[in-house]
């Protein structure tokens, strides 16, 4: 089975290795373009293209997925399947070509959580439990029919960063059994519609004003915002005290306020943020132009 690799971060590039490590015959490897990084601004690959370079494989980095030149290159390869993890919405006369279609790895339970910013919203929106899912690509975004779903559950501390890599651990395997699963049954490979009548929950792509404290909300909405934000892009606050701050963890250290506090405060040399409902304890903190510190660090800074 020849297969085509689509993916740019490196939750993509972790499966891109797995599936080379399981003798899996990857022809080629789709990636973004180089960008520039870094202070010097020197042009910089994708996690996804280090694998492939590291594996001898090869590349293809389109700027434009819909051009003549990029599909002539797509059909040389001859793939049976695609593969894409956090790529680009493809086109359909891409994702088709692929003698048995394209496959797609998504972090989330679907139905639930269609969209951009799947692992962000379920920790924002409070989801004790989540996954990931691979399915068949058809024209509408995140909605093909279904192959594996596998949960995890989450904690009431883990924050997006660290629910991606449990992520990115479980999806790998995922994929594993998916590409198993497919070579064994071939276009007759078990898969099943996706659920069109529960309550769907979406993950769209998150802006900065999305990120935004809002102090009118519960201490309970906000904290989970911060963890689902962190560490990046990451929740603010703009005060007028100490202007513009990012939070990256905090802890709910009372679950009421009968004070008539709000915003920010230091009390006991502890960085707090009041709402109605509760009190947050900031326990790591990024001022505009520093990095990332401790809450305490920071109100001991303020001192000197």
């Amino acid at each position: 089975m020849r297969i085509v690799f689509f993916g740019t971060p490196e939750f993509a590039a972790f499966s891109l290795q797995r599936i080379i490590n399981e003798g899996f015959n990857v022809v080629g490897v789709v990636t973004t373009p180089d960008k520039p990084s870094g202070r010097g601004r020197k042009l910089k690959g994708s996690e996804v293209k280090d694998v492939a370079l590291k594996n001898g494989l090869p590349i293809l980095q389109p700027l434009n997925l819909k051009s003549n030149d990029f599909q002539n290159k797509l059909q040389l390869l001859n793939a049976d399947l695609g593969v894409v993890i956090a790529f680009r919405m493809l086109p359909e006369s891409v994702w088709s070509m692929p003698k048995m279609g394209t496959v797609n790895l998504h972090g989330s339970l679907l139905p639930q959580y269609r969209g951009a910013a799947p692992i962000q919203h379920v920790i924002i929106n409070g989801e004790t439990e989540t996954g990931v899912t691979t399915f068949f690509l058809k024209h509408e975004i995140d909605t093909g029919n279904l192959i594996l779903r596998k949960a995890i559950s989450i904690s009431e501390e883990i924050t997006a960063g660290e629910l991606y890599r449990e992520l990115m651990y479980l999806g790998a395997n995922v994929v594993i059994e998916t590409l198993e699963l497919i070579s064994k049954h071939g276009i007759n490979t078990p898969q099943e519609p996706q659920d069109e009548s529960v309550n769907l929950k979406t993950a769209p792509k998150i802006n900065r004003e999305f990120c935004r404290i809002n102090l009118n909300n519960s201490a309970i909405e906000i904290n989970n915002l911060i963890r689902g934000l962190s560490p990046y892009p990451s929740a603010w606050i703009e005060d007028e005290e100490f202007g513009e701050l990012k939070i990256i963890r905090s802890s709910i250290i009372s679950k009421t306020n009968e004070s008539n506090n709000k915003g920010l405060q230091i009390v006991d040399n502890r960085l707090l943020l009041y709402f109605r409902d509760g009190i947050l304890e900031i326990t790591e903190i990024k001022p505009s132009g520093k990095g990332i510190m401790k809450g305490k660090d920071f109100v001991n800074g303020l001192k000197n």
